[in-house]
């Protein structure tokens, strides 16, 4: 898991959510023979249950959201924060997110919702700006496939790599690709993204949010297939 040096940025409205993140996170991710003991904390169930809703509010449900996937509908809603250099969000990108859409997504259990978290510098800007602009051509989901494919951090982020990767995702305007890439739109999208997260508490990459219930790092499928199980009997 790669870890942010930014300071937290928690408004009030979502302070108590912050402030239990780490005790919903643990529940949710902890092994199964150790759930129903809990760590030493003052958060009560009621405070818990307080920050999931806060959280869950998170989803934006868009229709016209170009980096999301599933329908704006679906019962649960799993959104997630990466960074395109974090080798964990890569790992998570080619081991267990073409799983759950092909378990969750295609029934229309499941919706998953992007967010542009960069946290290593200007090349993670670079690569979070270029993944909208492909996403203004419907080409986000294919950008993201070729960002994180094994060995494609490596080559790192500069502006030829990004437009080698727009032609291997398809984009067919790559003028108008880099121009929306250099543009304001592009810079206030990922600014949008990047508060909602610090405000919440995320630190650190890939976080994720399945129906406001927060899972640290690349888990392994199970635990997210549990979370997703649960989310839905919980929905239904």
């Amino acid at each position: 898991m790669s870890r942010s040096t930014k300071p937290l940025l928690i408004s009030a409205g979502v302070a108590l959510a912050a402030v239990v993140l780490g005790l919903v996170s643990w529940q949710t991710t902890a092994p199964e023979g150790r759930r129903a003991g809990r760590p030493d904390s003052s958060a009560s169930a009621g405070e818990e249950s307080s920050a999931r809703s806060a959280l869950q509010k998170l989803a934006r449900r868009d229709a016209g959201d170009k980096l999301a996937t599933g329908r704006a509908d679906a019962p649960v809603v799993l959104i997630e924060y990466s960074d395109f250099k974090c080798g964990y969000c890569g790992k998570f990108a080619r081991d267990t997110e073409p799983e759950l859409i092909k378990k969750y997504v295609a029934d229309g259990t499941l919706r998953i919702e992007w967010r542009n978290f960069p946290i290593f510098g200007a090349e993670s800007e670079a690569a979070a700006k270029a993944a909208w602009a492909a996403g203004r051509q419907d080409r986000f989901a294919q950008f993201h496939t070729a960002a994180y494919a094994e060995g494609s951090k490596e080559k790192g982020f500069g502006e030829a790599r990004l437009l080698e990767l727009a032609r291997a995702a398809g984009v067919g305007d790559l003028e108008r690709f880099r121009q929306d890439m250099a543009g304001p739109e592009a810079a206030e999208a990922l600014r949008k993204d990047q508060e909602e997260g610090y405000r919440i508490g995320v630190s650190s990459t890939p976080s994720f949010l399945i129906n406001g219930r927060p899972i640290a790092g690349a888990q392994p499928l199970s635990a997210f297939t549990r979370a997703v199980e649960e989310a839905k009997a919980a929905a239904q």
